[in-house]
């Protein structure tokens, strides 16, 4: 008895929260996809039945773009970095604006890099652009010479 009750309730909190009938809440609950479902349902306000949330499911898992292109970093086609030669998350020197854009994302960042400052003595970054690099003034030199 405590099943059927447990289920009759998780039934009612489906119907409640998502505003779907007692058919589409039964294939929600026994869905394996029941998490990625209800956040579609929950999310967006054209998603209202079961059969709408998995066309849109299967849609993304089906979207070339969300296919994974490196399994160290995670980063799909979607997210290709076109500025470097490997295009994904693993190159951490790149400056491009995708990794830029994915380290405001997920936080990443490092607390020393600036991306205005001589890499080597770091003229012009700290919030001083005018700060002069003399790093290449001897390859200038010799070049002139």
């Amino acid at each position: 008895m405590p099943k059927d009750h447990a289920r009759k309730k998780a039934l009612a909190t489906v119907k409640e929260l998502y505003g779907v009938k007692h058919a589409d809440a039964i294939a929600l609950l026994e869905s394996d996809d029941c998490e990625d479902l209800c956040d579609l349902l929950d999310t967006y306000s054209d998603v209202n039945t079961y059969r709408d949330a998995v066309a849109v499911l299967k849609a993304r898992r089906e979207d070339p773009a969300n296919q994974i292109m490196c399994r160290d970093c995670g980063w799909t086609y979607g997210m290709v970095c076109p500025e470097c030669a490997k295009g994904c998350g693993c190159e951490y020197g790149c400056t491009g604006w995708r990794h830029e854009e994915m380290r405001a994302a997920t936080g990443d960042y490092d607390d020393d890099y600036d991306p205005n400052a001589c890499p080597e003595c770091g003229a012009g970054g700290g919030g001083d652009p005018y700060g002069e690099c003399c790093c290449y003034e001897d390859d200038d030199q010799e070049a002139a010479a």
